[in-house]
């Protein structure tokens, strides 16, 4: 990058910045510097712990927040102007997210976030014409919110391995099979399905990809209550669904490579859980009323290379999905990374608190953090396991031999 290119980006960020926060101050109210300790919510869960009801009412919020940002130009940033966006360089989203912090207004959960961060990109990347038109904009803007229909009780981090079946008849497809650990499925109005529709051809080249209404006929969805009482992950029953072929998701047998988009983004997103973390342990540091020693100062400054360094893999990633590349092994090498980060995140914070993070005390801001410990190791597994993502690195990445399949 050339002196004046990267002095016309800077100023063009700094402007950037203060007309976000000139719209911020006038639709949101500023969190104090510490970003607001000790009033509202102290969540730090890794998964939300919800009810039904909780869940309804939370992402209608979100999703009046969404389209609030949508309407006034600042949702869809990257995205082109005919599906409302204003096409800058994906870093900005960051940049925005980043000045949205010091303001109290509804944050995204995951079913937000897979709507516009995964589904939507997989649909500019393979849908036609029509169903761009149709689902973009309305994504971006959350009019539509979609799930993934891809994890099944015998077929979790092994996406090839699914047997949710499409069988073609005529001008439809029917949908029969089961799908699990379904996040946002009873609030979402779509939900993008990879279902075999080949079952003598090879287990990847035998899979198709839906976007699937899940008020059809034949849908039903359960909540799985989970130990900690939330009821956010979902069972997906799919029987005799039928849907037209217009629902088809690129092209026929070509649902592992639609899969493939939508599961590096995913790690993308993931790639960026532990980095966020980190203003959050910070806060909690100004308040512990005590100094840290030589050892949790280099714990914590550790933690601080890691985050910035996970936002920067991120960032390197986007642009390569921005600039209409397919995502590479990098995304698997942010969601690695992420889910150590919160891993040492985990540990630090249980050392600074101690007792704290197992007794609630009632201090604001203390307990909360057990959430974080308990839920953290659920991203090993989430958006294809620790294991699944060593094997894309060492073979597409560093070439070594594929594992054997018998």
């Amino acid at each position: 990058m050339s002196e004046d290119t990267l002095i016309k980006e800077v100023t063009g960020t700094a402007a950037f910045r203060q007309e976000a926060r000139r719209w911020l101050d006038q639709v949101a109210e500023p969190v104090d510097a510490d970003r607001g300790w000790g009033t509202g919510d102290d969540s730090v869960a890794v998964f939300e712990n919800w009810t039904v009801e909780e869940e309804r009412q939370r992402v209608g919020a979100m999703r009046a927040w969404e389209k609030q940002r949508f309407d006034a130009g600042w949702g869809a940033l990257s995205w082109s102007a005919e599906y409302g966006g204003r096409g800058l360089p994906k870093h900005y989203e960051q940049i925005f997210a980043e000045e949205t912090a010091g303001y109290d207004v509804p944050k995204p959960n995951e079913l937000i976030a897979v709507t516009q961060q995964l589904i939507a990109p997989t649909i500019a990347r393979w849908g036609t014409e029509e169903q761009k038109q149709k689902f973009l904009r309305a994504l971006l803007r959350t009019d539509l919110l979609a799930c993934q229909l891809f994890s099944e009780p015998e077929a979790g981090s092994d996406l090839a391995g699914v047997r949710t079946q499409a069988v073609r008849d005529g001008d439809e497809w029917v949908l029969t099979g089961q799908k699990v650990w379904t996040s946002g499925a009873l609030v979402a109005e779509y939900g993008e399905a990879i279902c075999r529709t080949d079952p003598t051809a090879a287990k990847h080249a035998g899979l198709t990809a839906f976007m699937v209404p899940l008020d059809a006929p034949g849908v039903t969805i359960r909540p799985i209550r989970q130990m900690s009482g939330g009821a956010t992950f979902n069972e997906v029953f799919l029987d005799g669904v039928r849907i037209p072929d217009s629902a088809r998701l690129g092209p026929e047998g070509g649902g592992w490579r639609v899969a493939l988009t939508t599961l590096a983004a995913e790690r993308l997103d993931s790639g960026g859980l532990g980095s966020g973390t980190i203003d959050k342990v910070l806060a909690l540091i100004k308040h512990l009323g005590r100094d840290l020693d030589a050892l949790e100062i280099d714990q914590v400054a550790d933690l601080y290379v890691r985050s910035m360094s996970g936002r920067l893999t991120g960032l390197r990633v986007r642009a390569q999905m921005a600039a209409g590349a397919d995502p590479g092994a990098e995304a698997s090498v942010g969601k690695l990374y992420a889910t150590e980060t919160m891993r040492r995140t985990s540990e630090v914070v249980a050392h600074l608190l101690g007792p704290r993070i197992a007794s609630d005390t009632g201090e604001w801001g203390m307990f909360s953090w057990s959430e974080h410990l308990l839920g953290a190791p659920g991203y090993r597994i989430a958006g294809g396991s620790d294991e699944i993502q060593r094997n894309i690195i060492g073979e597409r990445v560093l070439g070594l031999p594929k594992e054997p399949t018998q």
